[in-house]
This record gives C-alpha cells, structure tokens and sequence, in this order.
C-alpha cells in the first residue's frame, strides 16, 4: 500500500456535509467529498464521469489536523432582483491547517492524480470556490499505509486523525462519499470514520466559537 499526502491550508476553508438553505456549515475537517472533488478538478474530470468518481471515493481516506483554526461566521443579505431580501450563513474554518492522505495499492493512479496537483485542469479550492488553497498541495507519495504515512513526521502542533475505519472498526457516521458531482443530481452515501489523538491539547467545544467571530 502506498499513500497519496496533500497539505491543504489557507486563510478559510468550508467543508459541508450538511449545508441547507440559507445555512451553509462546515466540518472542523476536510470531507471525503471535498478532497475527492479537488482531486477531480485537477485531473479536469467532468462532474458526469462516475466511473473515475467511483474509483476515486473507493480510496481509502484520512485527514491528520495540523492547526485546528477558527470557526467563524460570514452573515449576507442577499437582495434578490424579485422578491424579498433575506440573510445566509456560511461558517468557515479560518487558518487551518490539515493533511490529507489517500491510499492505494495502484501506484499509478496516485502518481497521475499527484501530477495533476501539480498543473491542475481547472482552479482548486477548499471546499467552496472562495476558498483558495495557499503554498504547495501535493506533498509526496508516501511507500507506507495511510495511518503510518500520515503519523510520520507529525509536527507538535498535530491534534488528532480522523480515518476511515477498517473492516470491523466501530465509529461515526458521516455522509459525504461522492456518489455523483453531477449539479442536476449529487449524490452521497455514509462511511464509518474513527478518530485517533495525536499530541494532547488543552479540551475545548467548537461550539463555543461559533458566536465569536463574524465578518461581513
């Protein structure tokens, strides 16, 4: 097995699963969907092709926290051409730092998909459109499995891995393997996760952050 890294950080990141309406939320870590999505758009694969999806959402997925960031709120009011106005909510993770790995027993494919991060196809983005990645996205292809890849060289500041879980393996469930990027149909299914802690940090309620920050 070998394993796919990305480092995905920048000034915001949005990773929904559960967006609707008029709140647009995210995950404290990047989604399936997300990093699968990126991937796709760097290969310029279009939303259409579910073959390549499948086989894609089929790699095994894992994300090391590397800063936690912010939680933060961005409040709009959107003033339609009919209608009345009426006020959104999209929360962002601000100045995080993650890294995600894939792994695969097709060392091939990693090295395409690690190519085309280097000179993508289409414009890459964490999450949402406005959401630019910062410095380098492809890290390397590691020679070891996704837990071992991602537990190497973990800096002090690393808080916890977030993996799908093994045959087996009891977890959480989260809803956010790509099924279909087509606009006209998306579609999702659960996968189990399990969370591992890496360095010990002071405990704290994300929940809490929500209120605390909101740009305009």
């Amino acid at each position: 097995m070998s394993t796919l890294l990305l480092r995905l950080a920048g000034p915001m990141q949005s990773w929904g699963t559960d967006s609707k309406f008029d709140v647009r939320r995210t995950q404290r870590e990047p989604s399936k969907s997300g990093v699968i999505g990126l991937i796709a758009a760097a290969l310029g694969i279009p939303r259409q092709d579910q073959e390549i999806l499948h086989t894609l959402a089929s790699l095994r997925f894992g994300i090391r926290v590397d800063r936690e960031g912010t939680m933060i709120r961005d409040y709009h009011t959107a003033h339609p051409e009919k209608g009345s106005p009426y006020v959104t909510h999209r929360y962002y993770l601000s100045d995080a730092i993650f890294v995600a790995g894939l792994e695969s027993k097709d060392e091939e494919l990693l090295n395409k998909i690690g190519k085309a991060l280097q000179a993508p196809a289409f414009p890459l983005y964490l999450g949402r459109r406005s959401c630019p990645p910062t410095g380098r996205v492809f890290l390397e292809i590691s020679p070891k499995p996704l837990e071992e890849a991602l537990r190497e060289n973990a800096p002090d500041t690393s808080t916890r891995l977030v993996l799908d879980a093994k045959k087996g393996e009891q977890g959480g469930l989260i809803r956010d393997v790509p099924l279909s990027f087509d606009p006209t149909h998306r579609k999702y299914e659960f996968r189990r996760v399990v969370t591992y802690p890496l360095h010990p940090i002071a405990e704290h309620d994300p929940m809490t952050e929500l209120g605390e920050e909101i740009c305009t």
